[in-house]
């Protein structure tokens, strides 16, 4: 057989930590999965119903590279509250927003440029600029924080290749939600070195108790220095539609749209006008925050009654984050503990980064029944294996 002739880029692109717990927890039939970041909710009907019409109308063909006009009209309709002069021509339709972020990677970054990146993160972040060339650089965030990055720690991490930022909030996976103070205490730092930032918002509809997330892009001295990423997968129950967007300065879509052209070629017609359905009303995402609600609290409320682990109030996203630092093992080791013998599957804090060590993310978007009994579980193996923390 001949040896496999990877490129450089593929044998070294990071693995999934996430997707390490998921096969392994192909193993057992009867494990609750608490892995993967996904509404489990169907999407709702009257959107499906959108894409059967244009279906039926014969919306099957290539849209624009941008997206249809229809589309980046109702997106920049979104954003005009921040009254920062968004129009559809600040707008690109992106095969989520993963597909966002390479696009945006590609447009704005060379060879060696450093991105801070705040840790823990989604780490997805970090082999999309490995495949530009593109160096990552680690800002920690605490729990004594809240998870939120802190100014002076980014101002600290900077250097004279720093190109730009990326800022998660709501945060997969610590469910951070940065205040409006933090987000002008950074603006003024990324002002002052001229820094990039890509804003990763697909998490913005799924906050709890009042939070309001505040995005860069609502200050309007900031308009030229930021990237909105967004999505439909998590708002609106879509993630198998592939569909997201992101929101550029002006005189930057022109030029995305046709790098676009190279990667997907253009979104999924059809799925389009589905999406410009979907944005003519918010009740489903409301009626999805009560469930998600409710859902938080029977988790979080019962990991903090197991001996051990202690966990805040998620403030934003559908994870929580908990922290298993008192059972003196690595979050990996105490997480394939889990899957193997109380079949809850998680997912070690340490997949999200240097400082996830001694955390374990859960997903609370599931069934009431099914987090009930993951907590259960994971009580029953804490008294059972650890009762000297009882």
């Amino acid at each position: 057989m001949n040896e496999l002739r990877f490129s450089k880029l593929a044998a070294n692109y990071p693995a999934s930590g996430i997707r390490r717990m998921f096969d392994l927890a192909a193993k057992y039939d009867d494990a609750i999965k608490l892995t993967v970041g996904e509404p489990n909710f169907e999407t709702p009907g009257y959107i499906k119903e959108a894409a059967k019409k244009a279906l039926d109308d014969g919306k099957v063909f290539y849209a624009p590279n941008a997206g249809i006009p229809e589309l980046r009209e109702a997106i920049a309709d979104k954003y005009r509250i921040y009254d920062n002069g968004y129009t559809k021509e600040n707008v690109i339709v992106t095969t989520g927003a993963l597909e966002g972020l390479i696009l945006s990677f590609m447009s704005f970054l060379n060879p060696g440029d450093e991105v801070l990146v705040t840790d823990p993160c989604f780490p997805n972040y970090y082999g999309q600029l490995q495949s530009v060339g593109a160096i990552p650089v680690s800002v920690p965030t605490y729990e004594k924080y809240e998870y939120r990055v802190q100014a002076e720690d980014i101002e600290n991490t900077i250097t004279a290749k720093t190109k730009a930022i990326i800022i998660n909030s709501p945060c997969n996976p610590t469910g951070a939600v940065l205040t409006e103070s933090d987000i002008r205490s950074i603006a003024q730092i990324v002002k002052k070195n001229e820094l990039i930032v890509f804003s990763d918002e697909p998490y913005d509809c799924i906050v709890f108790d009042g939070q309001r997330p505040f995005s860069m892009a609502q200050l309007k001295e900031m308009k030229d220095n930021v990237i909105i990423l967004n999505s439909f997968s998590k708002s609106y129950a879509m993630t198998g539609w592939r569909i997201g967007y992101i929101v550029v300065p002006d005189g930057y879509s022109q030029k995305m749209a046709e790098v676009q052209e190279g990667i997907v070629s253009c979104v999924s017609t059809f799925s389009q006008y589905a999406a410009v359905e979907a944005l003519k009303s918010d009740r489903c995402i409301k009626e999805m925050l009560a469930e998600y609600t409710r859902r938080r609290d029977i988790l979080i409320d019962g990991l903090n009654k197991v001996p051990g682990i202690t966990c805040p109030k998620t403030k934003g996203s559908f994870y929580a984050f908990a922290n298993i630092k008192a059972f003196g093992k690595t979050s990996q080791e105490f997480a394939e503990e889990l899957v193997e013998r109380a079949r809850v599957v998680v997912v070690p804090g340490s997949a999200f980064g240097k400082m996830g060590e001694g955390y374990i993310r859960l997903v609370f978007a599931n069934s009431d029944d099914n987090l009930k009994e993951a907590v259960r579980r994971i009580d029953n193996h804490v008294r059972k294996n650890y009762p000297a923390l009882c």
